[in-house]
């Protein structure tokens, strides 16, 4: 018989093998680039358009980020998460038959559009299909896919040909296809259109029939019941429009909101999306020579990912607060002891020829940064926004997602070139210690709290437990 963690698990795997398939959509710069800037290459580039090449995927993502949660509020978790998917496919597939640039281009922005469309989505998916006990694994390992993704793209840039590596990137795409053929649809998102039956029925599939899930559905259709009702009696087609722009006035919308923007600050500055894109280049700048270059990403690519799936199980025992600060701080730390070392070496202060130091050096970073500061904000997308604020939170963070996204992508090459790596780590380290230090204020602490828990903290300014007054933090939830 199927077990309700069998079954959460199953449905998961879709968002982890769709989150594998993006990461080889980001880190393919790394088989393509070289390939085509190779002497023999047919197709000719320059830095300029190199580097376009690699931040495409950012511009093509704000499009991906907008539609894909206008659809998952209209059409539900499900066929969004479907057909969002098919726009990375179709790239690959125009990449594997490309003959000059623009085609590459186009290429490159349909797998942008898709990773941006599922990255967020992948995130709520799991929040609103997976008990709270295994939410934090969940998501975790979400990243630690994209890790894995990464690193099997490097892995194969050194063996395969680029239009090679395109097609087996279409594998766990076409995987995770299928998986969420066989999904239900979210039980959040059929709460919130009033189908109360299909909601629970998708919710004890997923949860189990027990006294835990029967609180935890009640609590959820009952909050929802009020703010529907609520709705319907008071809001016209323009009360609708005005009800979207006075979300900028409600304390539930802009905390969480802040957050998110902050935690995307300490995602883009940790280096999770330029150095999969932009690992041989870096690597490159900081040993002196390219010959090696690939071994040591390589090496760097499997300590990310252990330490990603490390912290899948260290999530478990740990709260988020105390994971993210102590290991962001001490990333921080570790980034500017890195800066610091190439700064000197590069004066002749400190000698220039111990490559062991640096690389050390950011291996430590990687596994404290991996630890915390990658997979935390990713997480905190399908957790922090309650479901009313759920699509237009989404939206609004993954704009802010593509316009850090495309800035560090299309940044970089320049920054290694006219500050060197040093310039590069210390404007970075610096960004994301103001922002875990203002994170530090105002984030909350998730772990194994409901949705509907979080969601009245934001709402009320505290946990459901710790409400004197529960009538009183309902009126509030609801907005009496």
């Amino acid at each position: 018989m199927k077990t309700p963690f069998f079954r959460q698990t199953w449905s998961m795997s879709a968002v982890m093998l769709n989150m594998f398939g993006q990461a080889m959509i980001l880190s393919y710069t790394s088989s393509l680039l070289p390939a085509l800037n190779h002497p023999d290459s047919p197709i000719k580039t320059d830095l300029h358009t190199s580097s376009w090449l690699g931040s495409i995927l950012a511009v093509a993502g704000l499009p991906g980020f907008l539609l894909s949660s206008l659809t998952m509020a209209i059409y539900g978790r499900r066929i969004t998460h479907l057909v969002m998917i098919l726009p990375a496919v179709a790239g690959w597939v125009i990449i594997y038959f490309a003959q000059d640039i623009p085609t590459l281009m186009l290429g490159r922005a349909l797998g942008g559009f898709s990773s941006s469309a599922t990255v967020s989505l992948g995130a709520i998916v799991i929040g609103e299909y997976t008990s709270p006990k295994y939410r934090g694994v969940y998501l975790y390992l979400k990243n630690a896919s994209v890790c894995m993704g990464a690193m099997c793209m490097h892995f194969m840039s050194r063996h395969l040909e680029w239009r090679t590596c395109a097609l087996v990137a279409l594998i766990p795409l076409i995987g995770a296809l299928i998986i969420t053929y066989t999904w239900p649809e979210s039980p959040a998102w059929l709460v919130s259109k009033g189908q109360y039956e299909r909601s629970q029925k998708a919710f004890y599939y997923l949860r189990g029939n027990t006294t835990e899930s029967h609180k935890e559905f009640e609590d959820t259709a009952n909050a929802q019941k009020a703010k529907i009702s609520k709705i319907k009696i008071r809001l016209s087609y323009w009360g609708q429009v005005m009800n979207f722009f006075r979300k900028f006035t409600q304390k539930d919308f802009l905390k969480p909101l802040t957050i998110m923007l902050l935690a995307t600050m300490v995602l883009e500055m940790s280096g999770r999306h330029v150095f999969p894109a932009y690992a041989l280049h870096i690597m490159a700048d900081i040993t002196g020579e390219k010959t090696q270059s690939f071994f040591y990403a390589l090496a760097i690519d499997f300590t990310i990912t252990s330490s990603a799936v490390f912290a899948s199980i260290l999530v478990k025992i740990m709260n988020r607060r105390t994971l993210l600060f102590s290991t962001g701080f001490a990333a921080v730390g570790v980034l500017m002891s890195v800066c610091l070392y190439l700064f000197l070496a590069s004066r002749d202060i400190l000698p220039s020829d111990k490559n062991w130091v640096p690389i050390s050096l950011l291996v430590v970073y990687f596994i404290f940064a991996n630890l915390g500061c990658a997979p935390i904000p990713l997480a905190l997308v399908g957790e922090v926004f309650p479901l009313a604020h759920r699509g237009v939170g989404s939206a609004l963070s993954g704009i802010w997602i593509s316009i850090c996204f495309g800035a560090g992508l299309l940044s970089t090459p320049y920054l290694l070139v006219t500050i060197k790596a040093y310039g590069f780590f210390a404007v970075y380290g610096s960004i994301m210690g103001v922002s875990l230090l203002i994170l530090y204020f105002i984030m909350p602490e998730t772990k194994d709290r409901t949705l509907q828990e979080i969601e009245n903290y934001f709402c009320c300014g505290k946990f459901a437990n710790d409400v004197d007054d529960d009538e009183e933090a309902k009126k509030t939830m609801i907005g009496e």
